[in-house]
């Protein structure tokens, strides 16, 4: 008799949020015999989205917008206030940032690299990238939180491009099922 599929347990997560107040001012070279290019995705097709979303975020225990329906997710990705933009190392994909524009700040609600891409040196480029492109819209301050089951240096990278930590809090990440797995990657 087939036993019923485990429910992965929940994660302990450690949330931290940080601010920039000011655009960045230093440059990056990309790296020698890397080709790159940053494409912006106006209306990204959800199931394009959903791959860009697992491929970065797996590892990093990323579920909350896979959990969501067709038409929420929709909403949310084509709001005029939400830019995505995909990055391409060597012509393929390799890592997404998505950011969202309320009045006064800007909000990174995704920013990372495919697993074939670390390590190649891109990281800080592209980061450099996605924040040339949010303080050309001019917020007063750009947001982003990270946690503790992130990139270990995520927090020492944004920091390093001037985000300062302006609080923490704590919260559970429930990983996908296997049947939620199959329910999102269907077809």
């Amino acid at each position: 008799m087939p036993t019923a599929p485990k429910k992965p347990r929940a994660l302990k997560a450690h949330i931290t949020r940080l601010e920039m107040m000011a655009p960045p001012r230093q440059s990056l070279p990309l790296p020698v015999n890397i080709t790159a290019a940053v494409m912006r995705v106006p209306n990204i097709p959800l199931a394009y989205y959903r791959h860009l979303y697992d491929q970065v975020g797996r590892r990093w225990h990323w579920v909350d917008r896979l959990r969501l329906s067709d038409e929420k997710l929709k909403a949310i990705l084509h709001d005029r206030r939400t830019e995505i933009a995909v990055l391409y190392v060597n012509g393929a994909p390799a890592g997404f940032y998505e950011f969202f524009r309320h009045e006064d700040e800007l909000e990174f609600c995704h920013f990372g690299l495919m697993e074939h891409a670390l390590g190649l040196g891109v990281g800080k480029w592209f980061l450099l990238q996605a924040l040339y492109a949010a303080w050309a819209h001019e917020p007063q301050k750009v947001v982003v939180t990270t946690n503790n089951l992130d990139h270990p240096r995520a927090i020492q990278l944004y920091q390093m491009f001037g985000f300062s930590p302006v609080s923490t809090s704590d919260a559970l990440v429930r990983p996908l099922s296997d049947d939620e797995i199959l329910k999102v990657f269907k077809g």
